[in-house]
């Protein structure tokens, strides 16, 4: 008995290992995703590393983790540098809050903020100024959105959409419909947390979405605008959008339209930028370039620059897609999903519920098996028979091990690299420090 039992043990934990659901161990890849016969959204060249471009002239000095160049009106991508590669998106992710919630409300209808509206901002929020007690429009909040990437008015928003977690939820689904599955949504407003992730094609999914809206083109456009600053009194706010402002050194871009800009310590500057030249409108999405202060902005203007000159003769390389599904349902609230076949440099999130209990279904089931086999065993024993021999192949057993690809989300309590030249993205405003 004392010779079998250990044997026992460790083909019971073998049993139970190979019942563990696969999407609990398996790391998605592009590659993994093409061998099961699923097409990379976009077009297969958008699922390799590395430039994607049919054209000569790219910019030399692009340093981004991520970028893409796309036609807003075709829709074809022109060049891209890792259009699927998942990263930590900052506040450009308020473009996906905007394009599921902005179409809600009347830009008229009045709100009196309460603590409640204002309790679960994340510390070190950058905030447009909202004060509890006081009343503002839908208009107010969404400048407070656009203008100074403020979490306060977002969460205000998202409370009277019927609280954070119904926003993200809809944010999640509205992903979805867009076709951008390499987004995960944890919060409304982009901030950093542990799995919140996009990508550069998804980015420019909806800044393109957001712009067939006219609300959201006036808000993303517009330089300055006044904010309530309780009673009667107001003060001015400007957008932290340095190609649209030219602040901080930079010529305003001819022809920008917004988008939407974001900084935040993890993740490093983004931004989705969108202009008209000639009739032609331009998205361009930068993430994550190795400098700081302006190295976002330089870097999507000489993408434009390009897209608007010599990328003018460049073959698509891929292709944005379209919103909708089959059924042209258009879905507005849905739990997050389990995850669908994904693109490189992620992990996944953890197996749904159901799948969970059919892993434990199907371990239980093992283990019984192994139990029934393991009495059968000690029955012989007991009458003198030989125990029969388990085989090992390869020699000794060794205990299962599953690896995981590396997050591309930076965790809480870490910063990406110190950067001690480096310009804050945003000057501070009144009720905290920026950060995007």
């Amino acid at each position: 008995m004392r010779e079998c039992s250990p044997l026992s043990r460790r083909a019971l934990l073998g049993l139970a290992a190979a019942a563990v659901p696969l999407t609990a161990t398996t790391p998605a890849s592009a590659a993994g995703a093409r061998s099961a016969g699923t097409s990379v959204v976009g077009g297969e060249r958008l699922g390799l590393g590395g430039v994607q471009v049919r054209a000569a002239g790219l910019p030399r000095k692009l340093t981004a983790a991520a970028w893409l160049v796309a036609d807003r009106d075709t829709g074809e991508v022109l060049a891209s540098f890792n259009a699927h590669r998942r990263l930590a998106p900052a506040s450009t992710l308020k473009m996906l809050f905007a394009d599921t919630v902005l179409p809600k409300f009347d830009p008229t209808t009045r709100h009196r903020v309460t603590e409640a509206d204002l309790a679960d901002i994340p510390s070190g929020s950058s905030l447009v100024g909202v004060q509890a007690g006081t009343t503002y429009t839908v208009e107010q909040l969404w400048r407070g959105v656009f203008l100074r990437s403020g979490n306060d008015a977002v969460h205000v928003l998202a409370h009277l959409n019927g609280g954070v977690a119904r926003t993200v939820a809809e944010m999640q689904a509205r992903a979805e419909y867009l076709h951008a599955l390499d987004t995960h949504v944890v919060s409304p407003d982009g901030f950093d947390h542990k799995g919140q992730i996009s990508s550069a094609y998804d980015l420019t999914l909806f800044a393109r979405a957001g712009l067939e809206n006219p609300d959201f083109r006036r808000h993303c456009g517009t330089r300055t605008a006044d904010f309530p600053a309780g009673g009667k009194k107001t003060f001015q706010i400007q957008n932290t959008d340095r190609l649209l402002t030219g602040a901080f050194g930079l010529t305003p871009y001819p022809g920008l339209l917004g988008v939407k800009n974001g900084y935040t310590s993890h993740a490093g500057n983004t931004f989705t930028g969108a202009a008209t030249r000639g009739g032609r409108t331009l998205l361009v999405t930068v993430m994550h370039p190795t400098e700081g202060s302006n190295a976002v902005y330089e870097q999507t203007a000489a993408l434009l620059d390009w897209g608007f000159g010599p990328g003018r003769a460049a073959q698509p390389v891929g292709q944005l897609a379209a919103p909708g599904g089959t059924n042209g349902s258009h879905p507005t609230v849905s739990p997050v999903p389990e995850r669908k076949p994904a693109h490189a440099d992620a992990t996944t999130p953890g197996p749904s519920a159901l799948r969970l209990t059919e892993g434990a279904a199907g371990t239980a089931a093992l283990l019984g098996a192994g139990a029934w086999a393991l009495l059968r065993r000690r029955r012989a024993s007991t009458a003198g028979a030989p125990a029969e021999a388990v085989p090992r192949q390869g020699g000794r057993r060794r205990a299962a091990r599953t690896t995981e690809a590396p997050a591309e989300v930076p965790q809480q309590g870490g910063r990406r690299r110190a950067r001690p030249t480096e310009t804050p993205a945003e000057a501070p405003q009144q009720g905290g420090r920026h950060r995007r």
